[in-house]
This record gives structure tokens, sequence and C-alpha cells, in this order.
């Protein structure tokens, strides 16, 4: 396994083929972001696509969503991983927050709404063009970082920390490329031939015959 890879320029290649590629989840807005983060999380982001337009329609903005009861909101979830548990956590969130324009654009803010961890907090700041407070790590980014050698271990918190250490914070993006490599490249069975990844990566060189 190369040990002595220079990351920060190792990775320009990942980050240059998905630069300003916009999250798979289809929102319109900040408000719409946030919702669907919360909604995903656990669940698929093609499921999340497919309810978000009645579910926006009945609850357009945050202000609408305030007034939401758990059950009111649940007929709109339904048949969303821990879809009662997420009614309550969205209805907090927007009980706290209120107003669209209230929605906080910064790591620990995000993180003290309920139903929002790092990894949601890292694609709401991403996507809303927010500077870049850590690096999102996703499911894809627990299998494509180990895979290529940038960080080790199955700990999506100690991943990101390993890769905050190894690359400067213009280059935090590199999480959400590695998703986008992990969902069309690195997958559980990798198309490791097609990857602009393998002359560094260190899963593709151990495993060449």
């Amino acid at each position: 396994m190369p040990t002595d890879i220079n990351w920060e320029e190792a990775i320009k290649p990942l980050l240059k083929k998905y630069k300003g590629k916009r999250h798979p989840l289809d929102y319109a807005n900040v408000y719409q972001l946030l919702v669907m983060v919360v909604l995903s999380a656990q669940d698929s982001d093609r499921h999340i696509n497919q309810l978000a337009p009645k579910l926006f329609e009945a609850y357009p903005d945050m202000a609408t969503l305030s007034h939401a009861t758990p059950d009111a909101l649940m007929f709109y979830i339904q048949g969303v991983r821990n879809a009662a548990t997420k009614a309550k956590w969205l209805i907090g969130i927007a009980t706290s927050v209120k107003t669209d324009g209230g929605i906080p654009l910064k790591q620990d803010p995000l993180t003290a709404l309920p139903g929002i961890g790092r990894k949601s907090a890292n694609v709401i700041m991403r996507e809303a063009g927010a500077a870049a407070e850590g690096i999102i790590v996703d499911l894809h980014v627990l299998r494509v970082a180990p895979r290529l050698g940038i960080a080790s271990g199955t700990d999506a918190k100690k991943i990101e920390q390993q890769m905050m250490r190894v690359l400067p914070q213009k280059q935090w993006d590199a999480g959400m490329a590695m998703s986008f490599l992990g969902r069309e490249i690195c997958r559980p069975q990798p198309k490791c031939d097609l990857c602009l990844m393998n002359v560094v990566c260190a899963y593709y060189n151990s495993n060449k015959h």
C-alpha cells in the first residue's frame, strides 16, 4: 500500500471531474434541501426525490412546516425509514428555525438541530455554497476513502478527521467527489479499470495481478 502519496496533488483529478456537481437530491432551495437531507438518512435519495413534490406542495416553507402535526406530516413521508422519528425532528427544526431565512449555514448551529449530524450539515453547507467546515463522509465515502488509502477504519468521524488532516480546506469537497465516485465507479464491486484514481489507489494496486 503506497504510504508516501501527496494527497493534495493526487486528489486534484477527482475534484476536477466532479467540481460543482449537484447532490443527487432534487431540491429547489435550502429549505427543501434541509428537509430532504433529514429524510434521506438511511433511505435512498431516489425515494426522497419521489415523495418530495407532494410534501412541498403541502409544506412549501419552514413557516408552514412549523404548524404541522406529526400525524399530518406522516401522511406525506410514510414509507420513509424511521418516518415517525423524522417527522418529530422536522417539526422540531421548523419550530426552532421558524423561517427559511433562519436556516443556519454553519456546522455548530446546524448540528444542534434535531436529526442533523456532521454529514448532513456538511451536505447542506456545500449545496448552499457556504464555506466548508468539514468533509462529507456518507456510506459511499466510507467505502471509497479506505480503498484509496487516504483514510482507514469504518468510523465516519475518524475518516473525516484523517482527510481533514491531509487535505487543505480548499479541497474539502473531496468528500462529495468521492461520494460520486462511489456511486458511479467504486461500487461494492468496483470498476477499477475505469477509475481515474487507480494510479494512487491502495486497493487497486494491492489487487493487481
